[in-house]
């Protein structure tokens, strides 16, 4: 197999630490090539094409879903590995993996099932993401989960920094399975973690302005995005108003990723030229985060995550949603908690031999798998006499 060209501080072949269950290596992919193909044949990668981004799946065919924003994540990221000499497989397999563990509804769910399990082990969904390929898939003769290299494992894990207070799944799993979660990831992952706020900027702006919950004047103020709709104006080529408007809109996000994509390879760069790493591991090792924004940049992004939300996040017509969202997961959990009997076939045998704490974990997993449409159609199922059980 050809190997790809990587730079000395990215991460290698030759140095990688392995399954925790051990396996022959394909011979025509490498390790990160074979973790990529295992997420996205994994159930949890599918379920995300239901699953909410901003606007639950039934508001409309052409927001973006969990999955559209992860392949949007893994795109990006790929690009910026290959900029900086890094291993774009594992980049883009962290990319594709880093959202498998949301909930429905996006962060209300997250939020509601957080709340649910505030008295037995909390939820969220990084956790839960890692949980999922390690324990919950369940494909395979061999073993539980996916059974994915350290490397991804630890990129899942520490994709936002070192993990100072674990989880309990995550300090379980880290006795059993070492992921060194006082240090840095690679930057592979670092990039992957960033890669992801520059998707949501891009998307979440496009999906508000096509909602209509923002207009071009409400962004033409903020830092990054103003300069990008001004360039996108001056450039129309159209007086047809609805295909001018479109066009300012696709051209403006363009803009936006292209700006903060070449910013944050350029400051990466600056960053290792000063470091001067010569292994993956003086990356993990290094005293801050070396895949970064520049300062200007880094102030600029947190100008525009207060503004989506402020004016998009909080919007009413979003707010109506998520407390809907909120009070559905709620009351399945509740439901199914209180009485697991009427839990589907499998899950319902899983929560039968467990203790309170395990049934209610069973009940979380089951609701965290779920999608919009489905979590819409089990809690009527569970609260409305017209609905078939």
């Amino acid at each position: 197999m050809i190997s790809q060209d990587v730079a000395p501080y990215a991460v290698r072949r030759e140095t990688a630490r392995g399954r925790l269950h051990a396996e022959e290596d394909a011979p025509t992919r490498s390790p990160w090539q074979r973790d990529r193909d295992r997420v996205i044949h994994s159930a949890g990668f599918r379920t995300l094409q239901y699953k909410t981004q901003v606007f639950i799946n039934h508001e409309g065919d052409f927001f973006r879903t969990r999955l559209t924003h992860s392949l949007e994540v893994a795109q990006i990221a790929r690009s910026i590995a290959r900029q900086l000499q890094l291993d774009e497989d594992l980049t883009e397999a962290l990319a594709l993996a880093h959202d498998l563990g949301h909930t429905p509804f996006g962060h209300a769910g997250e939020d509601a099932l957080k709340l649910c399990m505030k008295d037995w082990g909390g939820f969220d969904h990084n956790t839960q993401s890692l949980r999922l390929v390690t324990h919950l898939e369940g494909r395979y003769h061999a073993f539980d989960g996916l059974n994915l290299t350290w490397e991804t494992l630890e990129g899942l894990a520490k994709h936002n920094g070192p993990v100072k207070r674990p989880t309990p799944y995550l300090f379980e799993y880290d006795q059993r399975h070492h992921l060194n979660l006082s240090s840095y990831a690679s930057a592979e992952a670092q990039v992957a973690a960033l890669a992801d706020d520059i998707a949501y900027h891009g998307h979440d702006l496009d999906d508000g302005l096509r909602a209509g919950l923002l207009a071009l004047e409400d962004i033409a103020g903020l830092p990054i995005v103003g300069p990008a709709l001004e360039r996108a104006m001056a450039g129309a080529r159209t007086d047809d108003r609805y295909e001018r408007e479109r066009r300012i809109r696709h051209e403006t996000i363009r803009q936006v990723i292209n700006v903060l994509a070449t910013d944050l390879t350029q400051q990466t760069r600056a960053n290792i030229t000063a470091l001067k790493p010569e292994s993956a591991d003086d990356i993990r090792n290094a005293p801050m985060p070396v895949v970064a924004f520049s300062e200007t940049i880094a102030r600029e992004n947190k100008e525009i995550r207060k503004f989506l939300y402020a004016r998009m996040y909080r919007h009413w017509k979003v707010n109506r949603m998520t407390r809907k969202a909120r009070l559905a997961t709620t009351e399945v959990f509740e439901i199914l908690s209180e009485d697991p009997s009427l839990l589907p076939d499998g899950w319902r045998e899983k929560a039968k031999t467990a203790d309170e704490a395990g049934r209610r974990r069973v009940v979380a997993d089951y609701i965290a798998g779920m999608t919009d449409r489905f979590a819409m159609d089990e809690h009527r199922r569970l609260t409305e006499l017209s609905m078939l059980g």
